[in-house]
């Protein structure tokens, strides 16, 4: 006889903006937790007008809003681990991580969407400020680009060893591990640093995919970290098989045309059948 009480689905919470070309931001985290055999829910931070060639506007939700939406879903629904994307003021900033310190002990990927991929600034001068005082802290694992790490750190980031610099300068701002991304400096291969509290580095290394289809990597790649956190990986695994996920949906879609821009990724290359658990 099973001792089985209870079947659940594993459950993932982003928060994150609407991209209308569904290529990146909240569109892409709930394919990219329903590829990995998740039940995504979602938080919406803002609602964006863009397509492949870029961003045309952007409409913040309101604070109140926002912090009901996520305590909804944490309340009841209780997702094992929360994605934060596109965070586009600083009262966005403030109540995100005011709400979260109820939720201690769900593990939180937050990804600083700072610079879209076709160059549009995507946040306000004064929420850097507000989430180098407050909502880094939330972070278990920060997940910058070189653009956004520069950004937050104020300095260039142009070498492998600038990239470990800036990893443990961001570890001082108080979030407890960075995985910096250096898919933006020249070269066929790419490196990411990732280094933690507890002092443990190490350099993920991929061959680019060459493609122009590159519209939500980032949000792809920090949502499928926190769908193998909600799956039970330790961090470290957990970023390895999201940057093979992240890899394989690249090339999967790299020669697809979805609009006159920068298209998306594959996301549903290869799907997992919808996870249930037994509790």
């Amino acid at each position: 006889m099973s001792s089985c009480l209870q079947n659940q689905y594993v459950r993932v919470l982003t928060i994150a903006g609407s991209d209308s070309g569904g290529g990146a931001g909240i569109q892409a985290d709930l394919k990219t937790f329903a590829a990995l055999g998740c039940y995504g829910t979602s938080a919406i931070t803002a609602v964006t007008v863009q397509n492949t060639l870029g961003v045309r506007g952007i409409h913040s939700i309101p604070p109140s809003i926002v912090a009901a939406q996520i305590r909804a879903v944490l309340d009841d629904i209780r997702p094992s681990a929360i994605k934060i994307g596109m965070v586009h003021t600083a009262a966005l900033a403030a109540v995100i991580s005011s709400t979260l310190m109820d939720y201690p002990n769900v593990p939180v990927v937050f990804d600083p969407v700072m610079i879209s991929t076709s160059g549009h600034r995507l946040i306000e001068d004064d929420t850097v400020a507000a989430i180098k005082c407050g909502l880094l802290k939330s972070a278990n694992l920060l997940t910058p680009n070189i653009d956004e790490a520069s950004l937050l750190c104020g300095r260039k980031i142009e070498s492998l060893a600038d990239m470990f610099t800036a990893a443990a300068s961001m570890l001082d701002m108080g979030c407890r591990g960075v995985l910096l991304k250096g898919g933006h400096l020249a070269g066929p291969v790419m490196n990411d640093v990732y280094m933690d509290v507890s002092g443990a580095h190490q350099v993920f290394s991929a061959k680019a995919v060459q493609t122009t289809n590159t519209h939500g990597t980032g949000c792809t790649l920090s949502a499928a970290i926190a769908a193998n956190l909600a799956l039970g990986l330790p961090i470290v695994e957990a970023i390895k098989r999201a940057k093979d996920y992240v890899n394989a949906a690249l090339e999967a879609g790299k020669d697809v045309l979805t609009g006159a821009g920068d298209g998306p990724l594959n996301h549903a290359f290869d799907p997992v059948k919808q996870l249930i658990i037994c509790i």
